[in-house]
């Protein structure tokens, strides 16, 4: 087998049947996250038969996949975790008491969840925020998200490489080489199946900001990866970023969804609703036309700008983990991989620097919830 042979068997991956590939059409997530919560506050339903509502609306819209978001908040985010979203729209300050407020579903309703998926004849996907969550889900989802938050978060790239499945990783916010680095990390624990998705990570994302030139970029970058896209802009009646996006040879393409964009925050504004995504759906398979002018494509595919933008420094800084105490430390006391989680805000010690942490000794006393730094430690 020549490379040209073993390139192209690489890019091509199979999910539940559905193949994708760079002869396929794109292959459609409804980003559902945790907008059940509102929704079901606003319909007077419990979480769960609210996100079970969310699979019958992608499913019924003709999305491939429908994909939701798990995590405990106190493995996910320190208790000092400030906002990097717009509170505008998401009124909340703390990502700790924001993914507090979500924490509602457990393993078994996630279990359950994606029984009801395979029964609506959809994909059933989450995206774990902690190792546990890669742990229990991998008897549930046939591939992996990892958000672009985590491209640095070593230990949970590796967890999820291990379960041998799929990988779709987003790079929001990351540089060329950050990305080089996490397939390196997948890649060496023997996965290859990795679809890299462009993404800005700001919301909303502006269609000048959009950089969808990336794309093609990536392509030349990672030639033997698919690529795809995964959107934060808003849609109007083209659903004109996430087209471009297809039309540049975007192959999975993921975009939030909601059943009522005008729910208060984060990830509704900026969704598409089961009438955006049964129209995103006749365009990519051929059967509705949209033109989409010039100058507005020429906007979203923009400048290729090849690292991140400045409005994704806040993402970079709050939303990436540091190296933080899973327990208390006594001073003295030589640093263990168990004393050590990697949560939110990443305002510490990278995780791709933890080997610099382990076997050195606590130079004082470090509480459970601090954020690690070099000076704590001899």
């Amino acid at each position: 087998m020549n490379i040209r042979q073993a390139n192209e068997m690489v890019k091509k991956i199979i999910i539940k049947g559905k193949e994708i590939s760079e002869t396929s059409r794109p292959f459609i997530v409804a980003e559902a996250g945790v907008n059940y919560y509102d929704i079901a506050k606003k319909k007077g339903i419990s979480v769960k038969n609210a996100a079970k509502l969310m699979i019958e609306e992608a499913a019924n819209a003709g999305a491939d996949a429908i994909k939701f978001q798990t995590y405990k908040a106190e493995k996910l985010a320190a208790k000092d975790s400030p906002a990097y979203w717009d509170t505008t729209k998401e009124t909340t300050k703390s990502q700790y008491e924001l993914f507090k407020k979500f924490d509602v579903l457990d393993e078994e309703d996630y279990a359950e969840l994606a029984k009801y998926a395979e029964k609506n004849k959809i994909v059933f996907l989450s995206t774990p925020f902690d190792i546990d969550a890669a742990g229990f889900l991998d008897s549930m989802v046939p591939a992996f998200k990892i958000a672009s938050a985590d491209i640095t978060n070593v230990p949970l790239i590796k967890k999820i490489a291990r379960n041998g499945k799929p990988i779709f990783l987003s790079t929001g916010a990351s540089t060329v080489d950050e990305i080089k680095n996490a397939v390196k990390t997948i890649e060496e624990e023997g996965n290859t199946q990795i679809v890299l998705l462009h993404c800005i990570l700001n919301y909303p994302t502006k269609y000048e900001d959009a950089n969808l030139g990336m794309i093609k970029e990536l392509k030349k970058s990672f030639p033997d990866k698919l690529i795809g896209y995964s959107d934060h802009t808003m849609p109007d009646e083209n659903m004109s970023a996430v087209v471009t996006a297809a039309n540049l040879g975007a192959k999975v393409i993921e975009k939030h969804f909601t059943l009522d964009k005008k729910l208060p925050g984060n990830d509704h504004y900026h969704a598409m609703d089961e009438k955006d995504l049964k129209k995103l759906m006749e365009i990519i398979k051929g059967n509705r036309k949209v033109e989409i002018p010039k100058e507005l494509t020429k906007k979203l595919v923009g400048g290729i700008k090849k690292g991140f933008f400045e409005n994704e420094l806040m993402a970079r800084k709050y939303a990436r983990r540091s190296v933080v105490a899973n327990m208390d430390i006594p001073k003295g006391a030589a640093i263990t991989e168990e004393m050590l989680i990697c949560k939110r805000p990443g305002i510490g010690i990278s995780p791709l620097d933890m080997n610099k942490v382990l076997g050195r000794k606590a130079k004082r006393n470090i509480k459970t919830d601090d954020i690690i730094t070099f000076e704590m430690l001899e």
